[in-house]
């Protein structure tokens, strides 16, 4: 081949490039050979021929516009064939697996939650598969279309080999195969990461400086958290930063039922159990008419508090203080621009958030904004579909 010609291919390469990207970054909307040749620069003949190339790799796909009145006839947009190339986010707990499949853009075409019956590791992959199958039946998306695949496992994550070393606090947990499971229903790559990196990832995008530095926590019947150090997920020494859940006297001590000293004072189990205490001291509370009425305990507390009860205000307030104290450290360290909570305690509203704030605000120099993400319970797989959407748009950004 003559260096003129590697020289064409490479310049239609790079061209290919920027026109992708253009209507990539322009989703949902799709756009116009003009108006993608004025984001690009290039000129309307060469976008034109991008265009068609794109076309034929499956990345793109013609949408008939709406009449253009000034020409009197329709302008024909081009926007991203986001099925071409479908991807698997999955989060696997020990209570409750959520599967979701999206388009090569992020937007998600089903979603699929499953309960966990027994927890054991047979119980677990049993409703993975299953949340799975029924979420790329839900979609309409073969399983073997599928491009990428991650999930999100509580545990310290062996990103070379992609198992569980170690999740003190979900007993026989590293034993689960999950990688091998997903890929005999997918047949792609399938990426293991921890649950609350995943949610960092999620949680960091949606801010409004994303090359900040985050302290991102996973809330719920676990406790965890994930770095973001300005911009990048720090994942530390065999990936075991962020295991907030196990800060206390000796995070080698767990309790009982294997969770970490901060854990399990802080897991939505225990605070639904404080509520239990307080409504009992206080029954004329609107706090114990809330649990009465068969409202969940933990979700009872936020509601209450939210209505200015004093039992509930005071449970918050101890939560939030026994939070606090725990992070600070972490925050006098890192000082991160922002604190974000995600997990089902990410559903307590406001009253939590401002708790914290003040608490914090006691103990650290520079006090972080401290707020509570509406991905909720969904930050973990909507990690794990940033993860493979990432992944696939660097290759073809490449």
């Amino acid at each position: 081949m003559t260096h003129g010609a590697t020289g064409t291919a490479v310049l239609r390469e790079l061209n290919r490039i920027a026109v992708l990207d253009a209507v990539r970054r322009a989703v949902p909307v799709p756009l116009r050979i003009a108006e993608i040749a004025d984001r690009t620069g290039l000129a309307r003949p060469t976008v034109r021929q991008a265009v068609d190339l794109l076309i034929e790799r499956a990345w793109l796909v013609a949408v008939p516009g709406t009449e253009d009145r000034s020409v009197g006839r329709p302008a024909t947009r081009f926007a991203l064939d986001g099925r071409s190339r479908p991807v698997l986010g999955i989060d696997v707990g020990p209570h409750r697996v959520t599967a979701v499949v999206a388009e090569v853009s992020g937007r998600r075409l089903a979603t699929v939650r499953k309960v966990v019956g027994r927890s054991r590791a047979a119980d677990v992959l049993s409703a993975m598969d299953a949340a799975v199958r029924s979420a790329l039946a839900e979609a309409g998306v073969d399983a073997g279309s599928v491009t990428a695949a991650a999930a999100g496992s509580p545990g310290l994550i062996d990103a070379a080999t992609g198992t569980v070393e170690l999740a003190p606090s979900v007993a026989g947990w590293p034993s689960l195969a999950i990688v091998e499971r997903v890929r005999a229903v997918v047949p792609c790559a399938v990426h293991l990461e921890n649950d609350a990196n995943l949610a960092a990832l999620a949680l960091a995008r949606a801010q409004d400086d994303p090359d900040g530095t985050l302290l991102a926590v996973q809330w719920g019947e676990r406790l965890g958290a994930g770095i973001v150090i300005d911009g990048r997920l720090h994942r530390g020494s065999r990936s075991a930063a962020g295991e907030i859940g196990f800060i206390g006297e000796s995070a080698r001590l767990v309790t009982a039922g294997g969770r970490g000293e901060l854990e399990s004072r802080l897991s939505s189990e225990a605070i639904g159990r404080r509520g239990v205490e307080a409504a009992a001291a206080h029954p004329r509370s609107v706090l114990a008419t809330q649990i009465a009425a068969g409202t969940d305990p933990a979700a009872a507390v936020f509601t209450a508090a939210t209505r200015r009860d004093r039992a509930a205000l005071a449970v918050v307030d101890d939560i939030a203080g026994t939070f606090a104290r725990a992070i600070a450290p972490v925050v006098l360290a890192l000082a991160p621009g922002a604190v974000v909570i995600g997990g089902g305690v990410a559903r307590a509203g406001p009253v939590l958030a401002d708790a914290i704030a003040a608490h914090l605000a006691e103990r650290v120099l520079v006090c972080p904004r401290v707020s509570l993400s509406a991905l909720a319970e969904d930050a973990v797989v909507s990690g794990a579909i940033q993860l493979c959407t990432d992944k696939i748009w660097a290759a073809a950004l490449t």
